[in-house]
């Protein structure tokens, strides 16, 4: 598979998550806000939102489609061996679990909608480590997570 250089790597993570045209290429239209997701399993290339979720009161969370220090994005530079990456600039909690289920989310997902029936996902990834969930627990996405492009 082709792929991109670092340059570009950096500059479509910017359109995507804070908003930035990347000259002669793209401008800066649709959504503000971007919804992240979790998951118990890998949802592949093919998007798969089957596996999202996990309790009843789970719901995506909206974040900013900005470089915002309050809501939004960090993108840093890929150069040589280093791939472009993308991090929430502050934690990202999620509802807290009130009933009695467990499971482990090892997976997120960033979409441009909160609707899972209607939204393709734009990003999908590991989560290291792994957020176990149950009865009182508020899963955390902290700012040392990240999406890398590859």
């Amino acid at each position: 598979m082709a792929g991109k250089s670092d340059k570009f790597e950096y500059d479509f993570m910017r359109l995507v998550f804070n908003g930035v045209a990347i000259t002669n290429v793209a401008a800066t239209g649709g959504t503000t806000s971007l919804w992240l997701g979790l998951m118990t399993a890998d949802p592949t290339d093919a998007g798969s939102t089957a596996a999202e979720g996990g309790y009843a009161q789970y719901t995506r969370v909206k974040t900013d489609r900005s470089s915002a220090a309050s809501t939004g994005w960090s993108v840093s530079s890929g150069t040589g061996a280093a791939n472009a990456s993308v991090a929430p600039v502050t934690n990202v909690d999620f509802p807290t679990e009130t009933a009695t289920s467990t499971g482990t989310f090892t997976h997120f997902g960033v979409f441009p909608s909160s609707d899972a029936q209607a939204s393709s996902g734009l990003y999908y990834g590991t989560l290291s480590p792994n957020i176990n969930f149950g009865q009182n627990v508020t899963p955390r996405i902290t700012t040392g997570s990240s999406i890398t492009e590859d």
